[in-house]
């Protein structure tokens, strides 16, 4: 199979049919073979029966959760399922252009690993939707030194070789561009046409804020921490270092200069406090250190192995 389109969906009765017409439009005549995958996310309308029909009569491949799991977890589902060299990832509502599709994945054939779409041009509210996402695409440049416009844009293209070794949860399906810089992934934007909303309601609003800064600091964490445990333990261990040579210092003053007993002992608590976060966070990173070094020797054993074999 030379592509996989994954869709996921979640109360899109009205689309599902459109969108599969839209897609078989752009890729009959691209010359490849290719799959389309819908992901129903636990919908509650008609969702399920539509893509039932789609599936008797089309031969679409049809997942379905029982309850409503979230958008990452329904994409990781597709994306698990797919048997394409090269996989692409769209909403269901509509909003994304099959027809964009070809383009992306062209492009991706000139030597990248993942393509991602940006809508430079977006159709939806500017204060509910598209405000948010362009403070939230800059904080995510900022943090994560990925130079891409549109990261919450669903319409990309990757190799499957690549995105099924990615981890996704929570709201990483945003953060893919991110987490796969930090494996050597060969990353880039083109332009992707996108339309307003013309049947069904938008499943995100000024709620899933929350959710993406706490996802923005786990993928900061995940970046910057992953390689260097034992620097940033030692950057979190050196203040209460320094809180514990000052206890020292005051318990010491304490039992030398005053006769007062409980001042002696609350400088002696703390002392020990202080030492105890110290060397607790310096123990975490050498354990942290020590994980990381007998992983990166079993890949490389792993990989000479493989080489040695070919």
């Amino acid at each position: 199979m030379d592509l996989s389109v994954v869709i996921p969906v979640f109360d899109e009765q009205d689309n599902v049919a459109r969108l599969y017409e839209l897609i078989a439009a752009a890729l009959d005549d691209a010359g490849w073979s290719y799959q389309v995958i819908f992901v129903d996310d636990g919908s509650r309308d008609d969702t399920a029966n539509r893509l039932r029909t789609l599936h008797e009569k089309h031969g679409v491949h049809v997942l379905r959760f029982h309850r409503n799991a979230g958008q990452t977890a329904a994409m990781r589902a597709g994306i698990e399922f797919a048997t394409g060299d090269t996989i692409v990832t769209m909403d269901g509502d509509l909003q994304n252009d099959p027809s964009d599709i070809p383009k992306l994945v062209n492009k991706l054939h000139e030597g990248f690993d993942l393509v991602v779409g940006w809508r430079r041009d977006r159709k939806d509210s500017m204060l509910i939707r598209t405000f948010p996402s362009r403070v939230a695409n800059w904080l995510i440049r900022k943090v994560t030194n990925v130079p891409v416009h549109d990261t919450g844009c669903s319409l990309k293209a990757y190799r499957a070789s690549m995105i099924k070794q990615v981890p996704l949860y929570s709201e990483m399906h945003r953060f893919i561009p991110a987490i796969s810089s930090t494996a050597g992934a060969r990353i880039t934007e083109v332009e992707v046409k996108h339309h307003a909303r013309s049947a069904g309601c938008s499943k995100y609003g000024l709620s899933r804020i929350g959710k993406v800064l706490l996802d923005v600091l786990a993928i900061k964490m995940l970046i910057t921490f992953s390689w260097r445990p034992m620097h940033w333990f030692s950057m979190a261990a050196i203040p209460f270092f320094l809180l514990w040579m000052v206890s020292l210092f005051a318990y010491i003053g304490v039992w030398l200069l005053t006769d007062f007993q409980t001042p002696g002992i609350v400088a002696l608590t703390l002392v020990v406090i202080f030492f105890y976060l110290f060397a607790h966070f310096m123990f975490l990173g050498l354990l942290s250190e020590l994980l990381i070094r007998t992983n990166l020797n079993r890949a490389s054993a792993a990989s000479r192995r493989i080489v040695r074999r070919s």
